[in-house]
């Protein structure tokens, strides 16, 4: 088995559980901060995706496309902190 059918055949499978039960604590989650730790687990996913996407396909430029995810997501994860913070 190749890395490509690894990538395809289980982990993308897995990438994709883990997505929907980040969604279930998005949309069950008590409180504001579960919800945005499940946003930024959700971003953090989403990078995975894209890099074994990359790695699968041999197609590097999508991994530019992940770290600029990954920037997007500790800004708002920062200045959620920041927000939370000023309320208290």
């Amino acid at each position: 088995m190749n890395l490509t059918a690894f990538a395809f055949q289980w982990i993308l499978p897995l990438l994709s559980v883990a997505i929907v039960l980040a969604f279930v604590r998005l949309w069950r989650g008590p409180s504001l901060p579960d919800r945005v730790v499940a946003l930024d687990l959700l971003a953090t996913l989403g990078m995975g995706v894209i890099a074994v996407y990359a790695i699968a396909t041999d197609q590097p430029v999508f991994l530019d496309v992940a770290i600029i995810l990954a920037l997007i997501s500790f800004l708002g994860t920062v200045a959620f902190a920041y927000y939370l913070e000023r309320k208290a």
